[in-house]
């Protein structure tokens, strides 16, 4: 149930990113591609997005966490990728500012949303947090 309300978490986020950054635009079958693209940036996310945290620590570090804005936007731009070349998705981002605003706008869309999900969130044991 969790990974599913990620999935449309993710969905909506990227859809609001969509209908806010100009460089980023979905095709033909819109709500299919922006599925896909959810699902594939949910795999990018928790497969290559904690490798690139941890070759890029020193970055973080001295960047006070603004590198994290860069992998986020490479992340998407990634996904979107993926999505387009394996999937066959009409999911675009086309450049650097667009995949940078759009992973920012994710990223604060997601966590809002997020926000209304109090019960969702677990303690790494598995336990709900109090």
């Amino acid at each position: 149930m969790r990974i599913l309300l990620h999935w449309l978490i993710t969905a909506a986020a990227l859809v609001v990113a969509v209908a806010v950054v100009p460089g980023i635009s979905v095709g033909g079958r819109g709500l299919v591609a922006v599925g896909v693209t959810a699902a594939v940036l949910g795999l990018v996310n928790a497969f290559l997005r904690p490798v690139l945290r941890l070759l890029g620590c020193g970055f973080i570090v001295i960047t006070l966490g603004l590198f994290l804005l860069l992998i986020n936007a490479f992340t998407l731009w990634l996904a979107a990728r993926i999505a387009a070349g394996l999937f066959h998705q009409a999911f675009h981002v086309n450049g650097f500012w667009p995949a940078l605003l759009g992973g920012i706008i994710v990223s604060v869309v997601s966590w809002l949303l997020w926000l209304m999900f109090p019960g969702e969130k677990k303690r790494r044991d598995g336990r709900p947090r109090a």
